[in-house]
């Protein structure tokens, strides 16, 4: 493990809030990552504490959003829903409030829902399971089929609406042993019940929750002690005369090994950490005992075993069919020896498959994502052990001393504690680790796929391909992927990539289709050999959505018109016809389905122009593409969007017939020249040699003179449409960690590996670009801006469109960019 940045809290004056102890953290599958903090004014006399969550996502750690909360007792619990958009809090007065993202922003979020048990402090948290699990396995890392490496498992939500649509909602378990749960009805409305775990209720100072396969609920509970037993309930929840009902049913309980160890009976005489390894994994339990200065481990696994029969019932002759009666019991998997102190407990959520041939196999080629569980240290230190043996996998120091550190033995020695982890938070790839330290540090690190061993490059590429086909087919963000893709690495993962997805049926190819585009656009920005192409996966989002948009505008003129839709008579028609001349193709069209009103169309005129523009572009640098280092190279050879472009210039001809007004401006240098006839002539030329349906040819001379003139017939475009990514991955290549502070974006500058490309650098007076709208903002836009996570696309907040067909595109990316990426509201230094 190796440190990729640490985020310090900004040096503040003492009479103003200074953080103190963080308790708890939580990560994301949209790699957010949400904490708390305690803050206090160290002037004020009097006690009260503000307690707050702050909330970043991890590719711009300085921006973070601070919430006071509203929480009157310490935060205990943080919690993600499935989708990384909402998050839950919990506090020791029993209280619960649900954030959610206010406009989508990842850095504005608000609280709409709350409940409680006034005065009863809460232990565990949970957002009801939607029945939706994936298993991952390694065994079928070399198949061709994402349905056989990624294998949708059956599972049943929790609860169901009718028709079997999961419903959503929130259990909690409390310290006197209620149990807690919340549903969110369709309206919005919260239904809300409590009911004991058990008759006799008692204590509870650890709990955890997980889910079963056929919808129970299970909650492992115990009061603290060593010496008590860990009790297990089961809890099921429904809905009976819109009221929420819960019952529960006691389950088999443990006892800690080491309690029953006669060297070992009272050494460790607190449980500390209790956690189910997985949260669809009832049947495996991790727990420590500890005592002031070391800890120990226990890792348990539910059996089920023969009940012996009584020696009396042994000779009578047995019935037909009967089976030997059995019985659910506890059984010790494995356990540590004495360790140091634990502080924190990450546990994968990788849902890797741990079948007897998928650990052999990831064991042979050392894949090590989601096989190990992260413990924290008193003395600074982390070690990840594997899941099942809780063998030691790998180490990391931090502030603690070295073995042979000889140069830690000459400093003095400080009397307070060593620096720690109190929360330790893995990625949804296990990839790498998120840890808060007692100071209000936030320390991301890298976690190795292989855990440090050395594998050949063909073994290591194929360990971050099928994480990041993983991603793809999840939905998740791959940013902790890539925190482990060096430079030389980007070329060949972008091509198998594509290679994989090709493999795959014509369905799920149509449903991935954006989602590549976006992972090997953030691929491609790891390389300055391969920039060039981010440039071009990003104008090929753009191509696509505009695509579809101005498709989903034709109408068929009659209603009993055959299956096909006029889009997809046009992609056809223009596809037979290799004609070069643009009236020719357009007579073959029925023009009736290109009628539009003239205010929809007058609306799109900056999408129309973008597309015209970028055709300029492109033709007017074939001539420069000699290397594949030039955005526009990836276009050349890919008929499939070159024939997109073509078949756009076709309606925008049409259109221009009905409103002339809505067609592309283009500046020419003489009066008679028909613009989009000469572009579309040579765009034709270009396409006919890279049709899918021959053998790619090169542009001939003639082609390629032609569009050598190009410049001095029409004005090309400049690249300023291209969104610039000021986000934190393309600077974590190097080994040393950077050190940056929250709130304060400027310290990024400076640090590096590489000179920037030029198309993503923009001079200070330079004019900004809505990258979505596809129009200027000027020099210092006043208008509020949000920017893309991931890609850096920039758009304003506000619509200055009153128009329904600009509204309708501007919907498409109310929650997500192009990219898919989540957005954030742009700091006011933006502007």
């Amino acid at each position: 493990m190796e440190l990729a940045y640490v985020c310090d809290w900004e040096k503040r004056p003492k009479s103003t809030h200074c953080p103190s102890i963080p308790l708890v953290s939580s990560w994301s599958c949209r790699n957010l990552v949400a904490f708390t903090t305690d803050l206090k004014n160290d002037d004020d006399d009097t006690k009260d504490v503000s307690h707050m969550i702050h909330i970043i996502d991890t590719e711009h750690p300085w921006d973070v959003f601070s919430i006071n909360s509203g929480h009157s007792e310490v935060i205990s619990c943080l919690e993600w829903d499935q989708s990384g958009s909402r998050l839950l809090s919990a506090d020791g007065d029993g209280r619960i409030r649900c954030w959610s993202m206010s406009e989508h922003l990842v850095n504005s979020w608000e609280s709409a829902l709350s409940s409680s048990v006034d005065g009863d402090p809460i232990v565990a948290l949970s957002w009801l399971h939607n029945g939706v699990k994936l298993a991952l396995h390694v065994e079928m890392s070399g198949s061709t089929n994402f349905g056989e490496k990624f294998s949708r498992v059956k599972f049943s939500p929790s609860l169901t609406l009718f028709g079997g649509k999961p419903m959503e909602g929130w259990l909690a378990v409390t310290v006197s042993g209620l149990v807690t749960v919340s549903l969110l009805k369709p309206g919005g409305a919260l239904l809300t019940a409590s009911e004991s775990l058990c008759r006799l209720r008692g204590r509870v100072a650890l709990a955890d929750i997980a889910f079963t396969g056929g919808g129970n609920i299970v909650v492992a509970a115990t009061d603290g002690s060593s010496s008590s037993p860990v009790q297990f309930y089961k809890v099921v929840v429904s809905v009976v005369s819109e009221k929420c009902r819960i019952d529960t049913e006691l389950l088999p309980s443990l006892f800690l090994r080491c309690t029953t160890d006669p060297l070992r009976r009272d050494k460790y005489p607190a449980v500390t950490h209790l956690k189910f390894l997985t949260r669809e994994n009832s049947e495996q339990v991790l727990l420590c005992a500890s005592n002031q200065s070391g800890s120990i481990v226990e890792c348990w696994s539910l059996r089920k075993e023969g009940l012996p029969v009584n020696n009396i019932f042994q000779h009578r002759s047995p019935v037909v069919g009967e089976k030997q009666p059995t019985i659910l019991k506890w059984r010790i998997l494995t356990t540590t020896g004495d360790l140091e102190r634990v502080s924190a407990v990450a546990l994968p959520k990788l849902p890797i498959s741990i079948s007897n041939t998928d650990l052999k196999v990831a064991s042979d080629t050392k894949f090590c994502p989601g096989l190990g569980l992260a413990l924290a240290f008193h003395d600074g230190s982390i070690q990840i052990l594997h899941r099942l043996s809780l063998h030691t996998m790998g180490v990391f120091y931090g502030a603690a001393q070295r073995p042979g550190d000889d140069a830690a033995i000459k400093r003095p020695r400080t009397t307070g504690p060593a620096l720690h982890f109190k929360a330790l938070q893995f990625s949804w790839t296990s990839l790498a680790l998120a840890g808060v330290d007692g100071h209000g540090k936030l320390h991301m690190l890298r976690v190795s796929p292989s855990m440090g061993q050395v594998l050949d490059m063909n073994t290591t590429l194929r360990h971050l391909l099928f994480l990041l086909e993983y991603c793809m087919v999840t939905g998740y963000d791959w940013w902790d992927v890539l925190l482990h893709v060096q430079p030389s690495m980007v070329h060949n993962l972008v091509e198998k990539l594509h290679e994989e997805y090709m493999r795959q049926n014509q369905a799920l190819q149509q449903v991935l289709a954006t989602r590549i585009v976006a992972v090997k656009a953030s691929l491609c920005k790891l390389s300055t050999a391969t920039a060039a192409r981010a440039c071009d996966f990003h104008a090929k989002l753009l191509l696509i959505a505009i695509s579809s948009t101005l498709k989903s505008l034709l109408r068929p003129h009659v209603l009993n018109t055959p299956d096909k839709s006029p889009g997809d008579r046009l992609t056809e028609i223009c596809a037979k016809n290799t004609d070069t001349d643009i009236d020719k193709v357009m007579i073959n069209l029925k023009t009736e389905e290109f009628v539009l009103d003239g205010p929809p169309l007058q609306s799109l005129q900056q999408l129309i122009q973008w597309v015209g523009d970028f055709v300029l572009y492109l033709l007017a640098n074939l001539p420069n593409q000699g290397s594949a280092v030039r955005p526009g190279f990836g276009f050349m050879r890919d008929g499939a969007s070159l024939g997109m472009l073509r078949e756009m210039l076709v309606m925008i001809r049409i259109w221009g017939l009905l409103k002339p007004g809505c067609l592309p401006t283009f500046t020419a240098m003489s009066d008679n020249q028909d613009s989009m006839q000469l572009l579309f002539r040579l765009l034709t030329k270009l396409w006919l040699c890279s049709r899918d349906d021959g053998p790619p040819q090169e542009p001939d001379e003639s082609l390629i003179d032609e569009c050598c003139l190009l410049p001095s017939q029409l004005l090309v475009p400049s690249m300023d449409w291209l969104p610039v990514n000021d986000g934190i991955i393309v600077k974590l290549q190097g080994k040393l960690p950077l050190r940056l502070q929250f709130g304060k974006a400027s310290s990024l500058q400076g640090v590096g590996v590489s000179a920037p490309l030029d198309v993503f650098t923009r001079s200070p007076g330079a004019q900004k670009m809505d990258n979505l709208r596809c129009i200027h903002m000027g020099v210092s836009p006043t208008e509020e801006s949000k920017a893309c996570t991931r890609c850096g696309c920039v758009t304003m907040l506000r619509s200055p469109n009153k128009t329904n067909a600009m509204k309708q595109w501007e919907q498409r990316w109310i929650k997500n960019c192009l990219c898919g990426g989540l957005w954030r509201r742009m700091p006011p230094t933006f502007t």
